[in-house]
């Protein structure tokens, strides 16, 4: 079976596409592992759908399911038009909704779906957090100090709040985030949802205004975006290799 490796601003993806839409956990945390797989934060698997150009099963690396994956979005639809799966502007299912995505060369723009405040001001040693939900859910403070990001604090609030943990850093009109990812369960360097929250929360709170750029852990530059309709989401992803996957 032929795959192709992805990064997507130091998120990494496995992608293939097939004729059949199956259960793949158990291939996802293969093929996702660091030592003895590809290796991967996540497997996508693009499928046919009668209504849209596709539609993508998501897996984490620990063969868990995510509604939506904003770096994932962007690396599937490159895969999607290079294969000649989908036009350039496309649009496909995802458990979270429709996604519109737009290729040009290796800079891609997603449509993520529409951003919901789920909590305000959960206050946690002395930090207040918002959970927002950009396509899977996230919760957002702000720091003063983006290095600092106690992992331990973000893996027990994770299990707390059934979220992503994500921190920021207000640069001018530009953020800083660090993300720790559920399904990954650590660090990530990019996290395209969590910095849509981020974005999102700043927003609310007229700490950035109109279109910024983003920098994750990776330390790439995303730009983050509102239309008439959600969040717009622009960076870009780089098909690092193709392999052959023994099944």
């Amino acid at each position: 079976m032929q795959v192709s490796k992805y990064s997507a601003n130091g998120n990494d993806f496995v992608i293939f596409h097939s004729e059949t839409k199956v259960d793949r956990s158990e291939l996802a945390r293969e093929i996702c592992h660091r030592q003895d797989g590809v290796g991967a934060d996540g497997l996508i698997v693009i499928v046919p759908n009668a209504d849209y150009d596709f539609e993508w099963q998501f897996y984490n690396s620990d063969g868990s399911t995510a509604e939506m994956c904003g770096n994932g979005s962007r690396a599937c639809a490159h895969y999607a038009f290079t294969h000649d799966l989908a036009p350039k502007n496309m649009s496909f299912l995802t458990e979270a909704g429709v996604i519109n995505a737009e290729v040009d060369g290796d800079m891609v723009l997603s449509e993520l779906t529409p951003p919901r405040i789920l909590y305000k001001t959960i206050e946690t040693n002395g930090i207040s957090w918002w959970k927002i939900d950009t396509g899977v859910p996230h919760m957002v403070s702000f720091t003063k100090n983006i290095e600092e990001f106690d992992i331990q604090e973000a893996r027990a609030l994770r299990y707390e709040h059934d979220a992503n943990i994500n921190i920021a850093f207000v640069d001018g009109n530009s953020l800083r985030v660090r993300t720790y990812e559920r399904g990954v369960e650590d660090e990530t360097l990019a996290c395209g949802t969590g910095m849509a929250a981020c974005y999102y929360r700043a927003l609310q709170e007229d700490l950035v205004h109109g279109d910024i750029e983003v920098y994750p852990r990776s330390g790439e530059t995303l730009y983050l975006g509102m239309n008439e309709r959600t969040i717009t989401f622009r960076g870009e992803v780089k098909n690092t290799f193709i392999t052959e996957w023994k099944v």
